[in-house]
Parts: structure tokens; sequence; C-alpha cells
């Protein structure tokens, strides 16, 4: 369940930051495909590196060795 609301809200806050962007940036054409790419690409690369994260805590590949202490 933590990943899917996590996820909604990556979607959720880079839908906010295109809208800001195209509110309080509007220089033309080139401009805003310009700034929409970047909100874009910052918050799936966000996004990932979160996944990437939570994931590997989820289901590690190695499993800590206990050690017997005398």
């Amino acid at each position: 369940m933590g990943f899917l609301v996590t996820t909604l809200i990556f979607v959720v806050v880079g839908v906010i930051a295109s809208l800001c962007a195209r509110i309080c940036c509007n220089r033309g054409p080139s401009t805003n495909l310009l700034h929409m790419t970047l909100i874009i690409t910052a918050t799936v690369c966000c996004w990932m590196m979160w996944a990437i994260v939570y994931l590997a805590q989820l289901k590690p590949l190695i499993v800590p060795v206990l050690s017997e202490v005398e």
C-alpha cells in the first residue's frame, strides 16, 4: 500500500509543479516545453530513486548473518 500511495504523491507533486511553472513562467512555447521537460524528468528521477531504495529495503539481496558472541 505504501508504494502506491507514495507513487501517487509523486504524481500529484509533479502535476502541481508543472502547473506552477506554466502559470508563473509563461515566456513562450519553447521555454514552456523546456520547463515541462525538466520538471517531468526531475519528478521521474526522484521517484525512481525512491522506488529503488524502497524496494531494496523491502527485499534485500544480502541477508545479514548474526554471529554468536561469547
